[in-house]
């Protein structure tokens, strides 16, 4: 499994996140993260279809999109979903 997350630096809720995002590394260390940032990555954002709200939670099985979470949540949250797919 990998995890795409694209975020930005104005983006508050993106910053809020950051925590978030360590508790569930810290808990998955088996899962590739990857991180894109909506600005400075525009090419490869693009690729994702985005959308207007940050952050985007891409998790991907066999280079596949199986779920997207978009906005902040929780790490209860995002774990579920892990545990669906994993």
């Amino acid at each position: 499994m990998k995890i795409i997350t694209i975020n930005s630096m104005w983006c508050p809720a993106c910053i809020v996140m950051h925590k978030v995002w360590n508790k569930v590394k810290d808990n998955n260390s088996d899962i590739e993260f990857v991180n894109y940032d909506y600005d400075m990555d525009e090419d490869i954002v693009k690729s994702f279809n985005p959308g207007d709200i940050l952050p985007i939670t891409i998790f991907m099985v066999n280079d596949k999109e199986v779920f997207r979470l978009n906005g902040e949540k929780s790490v209860e949250e995002i774990e579920n979903v892990i545990l669906q797919y994993k």
